[in-house]
């Protein structure tokens, strides 16, 4: 895993909509933008949760990518830290690394149906 200088990072903010169906293991994706330097640079994510997924979900997720060198380095395979996933107070909070080093950190209100985010794995293209 490549590490990042912290005087050499940046930190973006970034904005998701991911939609999300099944039951138990669910497989969504959806799109979102990087914001970087006042900059927008969009992306497709793609991924699957596992945990309790019931019917269908659409999260909006805001947040941050941290340790960013470049845009390009936001692109990737994402696993998560810690727990993954949780429900805090109707949000949904999720904190994912790359092999890059780069750490999303998103949360927001569920909308639909579901009991929890409990993202375990998410792929980034960059468009």
């Amino acid at each position: 895993m490549a590490l990042v200088n912290p005087s050499q990072a940046d930190t973006g903010t970034v904005r998701v909509v991911f939609g999300t169906a099944g039951l138990v293991v669910g497989i969504g994706g959806g799109k979102g933008t990087l914001t970087l330097h006042g900059k927008t640079y969009p992306f497709v994510v793609s991924g699957a949760s596992f945990g309790a997924t019931l019917t269908q979900t659409i999260s909006e997720l805001n947040g941050q990518a941290r340790n960013l060198r470049s845009p390009d380095d936001l692109a990737g395979d994402y696993v998560a830290i810690g727990a993954g996933g949780a429900l805090v107070g109707g949000a949904g909070v999720a904190r994912l690394r790359n092999a890059k080093g780069v750490v999303l950190v998103v949360r927001g209100p569920k909308l639909g149906a579901g009991l929890s985010v409990n993202v375990a794995r998410v792929t980034i293209t960059m468009m």
